[in-house]
C-alpha cells in the first residue's frame, strides 16, 4: 500500500508540474528592425522547434503576402518549423471559421509589423479577441514586432498624437489586446526618439510600466513577472509609481523583475 501511494503521489506531483509547465505564459516583442539570430531561435524554440507550427497573422501589414513571406525567409534560414499563413483580414465567415482552426493547432503565435489599428479592427469581433486571449493563457507562445509588438499592451499607442511635449493626454492611444495588462510597450524606441510619448503616457498611468523597445532588439515576457533582452541595441523602462520617477537602460541578456521593479542582479 504505501508503494502504491508513492507511485500515485508521484504521479501527482508530476501532472501538476506538467500542468504549471503547460500554462505558463510567454510573449516575446520586437521593436522593429531586424529580427537578430538570437530573436528569431529564441521565437523557433518557444514555438516547439522543427516539430513546431508557427502561425503568421500578417493583419497589420498592408501588403499582407509581402509580410509574411519576409518573415518566412528569415525563419527559414535556421529552421524547418512548419510557418502557416493566417487567414488575410478582411475575414469572411469561411475564413473565419480556417482562422480558428489555424489558431487551435498553432504552437506559436507571430503578428508582424504594420498598422496596429488594422489588426484591433478584425479583434473588433469579440469571439476571435477571446479566442487568442485563451490561446495564450493556455501556454502557447506568442511574439510580435512593431505594429504586433505595440496591440500587446492593454493602453495600445496608435502612432498619433503630438509627441513634441511630454503629456499623456496628447498622445492617442487605444484598446489593445492587453496581454501585457500593466505594461505599455513603445517600439523603434531609441532610434526613433519616441520618449517623449511613452513617459508622457507612464506619468498619466503611473501604475503602468513603461517599457521602450529599441529595433533590433526584443524583450521576452514570462508570466507577466520577468523581462529578458534580445538582440543588438537596448531597452528603457520608465516606472513613475513612486517619485522621482525610475529609468533603467537594459541591453542583451539583462534581466528586469517586473513585480519587483529592478534590474535582476542588478540596481
Amino acid at each position: 500500500m504505501s508503494t502504491l501511494n508513492n507511485t500515485l503521489k508521484t504521479i501527482l506531483l508530476i501532472s501538476l508540474y506538467t500542468i504549471v509547465a503547460i500554462s505558463q505564459e510567454r510573449l516575446l516583442v520586437i521593436g522593429g528592425g531586424d529580427r537578430t539570430p538570437d530573436i528569431l531561435q529564441k521565437i523557433v524554440v518557444e514555438s516547439g522547434g522543427d516539430k513546431g507550427k508557427l502561425l503568421v497573422i500578417p493583419w497589420a501589414g498592408g501588403e499582407q503576402q509581402e509580410y509574411f513571406d519576409a518573415f518566412r525567409e528569415d525563419v527559414e534560414k535556421i529552421s524547418k518549423i512548419q510557418l502557416i499563413r493566417g487567414s488575410f483580414r478582411p475575414l469572411t465567415e469561411a475564413t473565419k471559421i480556417e482562422f480558428l482552426q489555424q489558431l487551435k493547432e498553432a504552437t506559436g503565435i507571430y503578428f508582424t509589423g504594420g498598422d496596429q489599428n488594422r489588426v484591433m479592427e478584425v479583434l473588433k469581433d469579440e469571439s476571435l479577441l477571446k479566442a487568442i486571449k485563451d490561446k495564450y493563457k493556455s501556454g502557447t507562445f506568442f511574439s510580435g514586432s512593431s505594429a504586433g509588438t505595440a496591440i500587446m499592451s492593454k493602453i495600445m499607442i496608435t502612432g498619433e498624437g503630438d509627441f513634441k511635449v511630454i503629456d499623456g493626454n496628447k498622445v492617442e492611444t487605444k484598446e489593445g489586446i492587453g496581454l501585457l495588462s500593466e505594461i505599455i510597450v513603445d517600439q523603434h524606441f531609441i532610434v526613433r526618439q519616441r520618449q517623449n510619448r511613452l513617459i508622457g503616457l507612464v506619468l498619466k498611468n503611473p501604475k503602468q510600466l513603461g517599457v521602450g523597445i529599441d529595433e533590433d532588439t526584443a524583450v521576452f515576457f514570462k508570466n507577466n513577472r520577468t523581462g529578458e533582452v534580445f538582440g543588438n541595441s537596448q531597452v528603457m523602462i520608465f516606472d513613475a509609481k513612486k517619485e522621482p520617477m525610475k529609468v533603467f537602460l537594459l541591453k542583451k541578456g539583462e534581466k528586469f523583475d517586473l513585480q519587483k521593479r529592478k534590474k535582476i542582479n542588478g540596481k
